[in-house]
């Protein structure tokens, strides 16, 4: 079995997810938002570190999956997103799990089936594939979007290495 922590970065508010999965099989975990109060830009990335952080060493995860930055019209906004990401990587980093990077649109299609589902969408598909008893909240739910995202992915690469001879 394998736990991976799922992570959705943001400026303001940051989700996680743990999964466990073993083969095509999934179950959940925990998830969460960490809320980033502070005004200190600083401040906020050393909450997102360490309370990262503090759930691995929790979780012990052996793999790591993050969202992008996706740049359309607001450069800043994807700046602050970027060091979101760099801060929860570098706790990620810190603890020598290995990361992996999905774009938006890849992780909605591996767990909406659409690359432009909306966030309703991505909370009904999460809450039924972890058969949850309810919706975890936006954040959360995006997180282990990315959580779902990388066990597909993982399942993927392992049926072609073994279809291979690998």
């Amino acid at each position: 079995m394998v736990k991976i922590l799922g992570i959705d970065p943001g400026s303001r508010v940051t989700g996680y997810g743990f999964i466990e999965v073993a083969g095509n099989h999934h179950r959940y975990l925990s998830s969460g938002c960490i809320r980033l109060t502070a005004v200190d830009v600083a401040e906020r990335l050393v909450t997102i570190f360490k309370t990262l952080e503090e759930l691995i060493s929790h979780w012990q995860p052996s793999e790591c999956a993050i969202e992008e930055v996706f740049v359309h019209h607001n450069v800043k906004g994807a700046l602050k997103l970027g060091q979101a990401r760099g801060a929860a990587i570098v706790a990620c980093g810190k603890l020598a799990l290995p990361v992996a990077e999905y774009s938006a649109r890849k992780i909605k299609q591996s767990v909406v089936g659409y690359g432009g589902a909306d966030k309703n969408q991505m909370q009904h598909m999460v809450k039924t594939l972890l058969n949850l008893s309810s919706s975890p909240s936006a954040d959360a739910a995006d997180a282990l979007a990315v959580a779902l995202c990388h066990a597909q992915q993982r399942h993927w690469r392992s049926a072609v290495a073994h279809a291979l001879g690998k």
